[in-house]
């Protein structure tokens, strides 16, 4: 059987300001051209496919003439909501659209109900789980902890419980909303951190033979059988390296990967991050090749120069992002402060403040479980507001 896998479309996200919509509908025209063309089975979307909860009524419409799309041609398309979608309204009419072909896996509680398809040597059973916020779904999945590991490996037990009870031979595939341990993440992704764990071992996706993954944004193969399709553009600029493209997957007769294949999605313009003084960028022959790019500029210069984007836009007429990075010396205040928030989470910059505040006597045990109780409440209550959206 032949899977088409893709994830994180954002359909309605922008890029610095900049409408995707157009670059949106191009990748999908792509999509529905590699269905037709390489004789593929079934498409997985793992995710993500709004940007935001409410999505803007384009990316609704856009979403709409893809379904009926893929529902023309005549191939099955499970999909699954991600951290991004409010799942209850990507799910509304979901049984309906099944009867298109179009299999929408948006409530935790389903994990364990697959989607089965056959080809000539059998059944394949595709079970979708949809993004888990662990304090939201802990309960309903019966799991022992609210953390992501917990969640999905409740929800994977309800798999394999599943897939024991089915005829011997029968293939499997998961679609799953999760970071998974040794992947590399972008700048673009929204963070999912419970409790500052926010990786998951591959090992929760045992038993099954392949796990299409959506959440981080670069195409990437954890193992043979865990693989990331990554988003179909480029969100950021910390994606400026990625080659955006798509899994075709090939699963044996047997449940084996006889073959994995990336295929290219459309760019619709390249990325760059220039860095250096504003007049050295301005007269770089080298950097001639980046005048037709979507441009991130750092500027060192120790003094921000006048009309600096002005400036940049004259030669480099979509610069979209404008970074100052003044030149510093090693024990310049300003440049010692960057070093240490750099890479550094929300709890430990605030118990860095509290010993600051004190004069180096920092937090205690229950004033760092106090910030971390906040913190944790903010984060749950924004995810609530996704789902509740």
């Amino acid at each position: 059987m032949r899977l088409l896998h893709t994830s994180d479309w954002h359909l309605g996200r922008s890029f610095h300001r900049v409408s995707l919509l157009d670059a949106q509908a191009a990748f999908l025209d792509h999509l529905v051209a590699t269905v037709r063309e390489r004789d593929v089975d079934a498409v997985l979307v793992a995710g993500d496919v709004y940007d935001r909860a409410v999505p803007p009524l384009p990316a609704v419409e856009l979403f709409d003439t893809a379904l009926h799309r893929l529902a023309d041609a005549g191939v099955p398309t499970v999909m699954i909501s991600g951290n991004h979608d409010s799942g209850r309204r990507l799910g509304v009419a979901a049984r309906l659209i099944e009867k298109a072909g179009i299999h929408l896996r948006t409530d935790p509680a389903g994990a364990g109900t697959p989607v089965v398809l056959a080809d000539a040597h059998g059944d394949v059973a595709l079970y979708g789980l949809p993004y888990l916020e662990p304090s939201l779904v802990r309960d309903e999945l019966g799991a022992g902890k609210a953390g992501h590991e917990a969640v999905l490996d409740a929800a994977m037990d309800r798999v394999r419980a599943d897939l024991a009870r089915r005829p011997a031979g029968t293939r499997s595939v998961v679609l799953a909303h999760a970071f998974v341990a040794g992947g590399e993440p972008s700048d673009s992704e929204r963070d999912i951190t419970v409790g500052g764990v926010a990786a998951v071992p591959a090992g929760v996706f045992d038993g099954v033979d392949y796990a299409a993954l959506g959440h981080l944004h670069g195409s990437q193969a954890i193992t043979e059988r865990v693989r990331y399709s990554g988003s179909p553009l480029a969100y950021s600029f910390s994606e400026v390296h990625h080659r955006k493209t798509m899994w075709l997957v090939d699963l044996g007769a047997d449940g084996a990967i006889t073959a994995a294949e990336r295929v290219a999605c459309p760019v619709p313009r390249a990325l760059a991050r220039l860095r250096g003084r504003l007049d050295d960028l301005l007269a770089d022959p080298e950097l001639a090749r980046h005048e037709d790019a979507w441009v991130e500029a750092t500027l060192t210069d120790p003094v921000r120069p006048t009309d600096p984007m002005a400036r940049l836009c004259a030669r480099f007429p979509h610069t979209l992002s404008l970074v100052f990075e003044p030149e510093r010396t090693a024990d310049d205040p300003l440049a010692s402060y960057a070093r240490r928030l750099r890479d550094r989470s929300d709890q430990q910059i605030a118990e860095d403040f509290v010993a600051h505040v004190r004069g180096g006597a920092g937090p205690d045990g229950a004033e760092r479980a106090a910030l971390h109780s906040a913190f944790e409440d903010v984060r749950v209550a924004m995810a609530e507001r996704e789902v509740a959206g």
